[in-house]
């Protein structure tokens, strides 16, 4: 597994330095990813689990459009998959391709690295509601951090299953 992530700068501020780690950990969700074919893609955790690789990159497109559209540019856009509103359909990648879920997880990743660039500092608020709050940019990218990097523990083992991978 070839290794093109870029670790967080040691002595940066810290917008400089949240924004690295993010998108340090969105490059090993794609990492954990590379080389695989849509099947092994597809391919099931540990049965009845219906947790695979591509249903986390579904996942974590829906975690950027939620978080970076909706919550701090406040834009009113659906869910991906799923037009009730269930966060859970993004995991069902069943009849889904590495060209249809990376294409909309790069979407969102884009989205969100505009939003977070326009924005005039990490301090600028967006409503979430369902917890009915106002919350910083700056709690939403360490929130993305958070969300990352447990899944990616996830895609660790997920990646060991298909193919014997492991590390980073």
């Amino acid at each position: 597994m070839t290794d093109d992530r870029i670790g967080p700068p040691l002595l940066g501020g810290e917008r400089e330095t949240v924004r690295a780690f993010l998108d340090y950990h969105r490059a090993t969700l794609a990492m954990k990813c590379a080389g695989l074919s849509d099947e092994e893609l597809r391919r099931r955790s540990m049965p009845p689990s219906t947790l695979t690789l591509l249903g986390l990159v579904r996942h974590m497109a829906e975690v950027e459009r939620t978080w970076f559209r909706r919550v701090i540019a406040g834009e009113d856009i659906p869910l991906l998959w799923s037009g009730e509103g269930d966060y859970q359909a993004a995991y069902d990648a069943s009849g889904s391709t590495r060209a249809e879920a990376f294409a909309a997880w790069h979407a969102e990743v884009e989205h969100a690295r505009r939003i977070e660039r326009e924005a005039e500092s990490l301090d600028v608020t967006g409503y979430q509601a369902r917890w009915g709050e106002n919350v910083s940019l700056r709690l939403v990218m360490l929130h993305l951090i958070h969300e990352y990097a447990r899944h990616n523990g996830h895609a660790d083992f997920l990646r060991e299953g298909i193919d014997g991978t492991v590390g980073a």
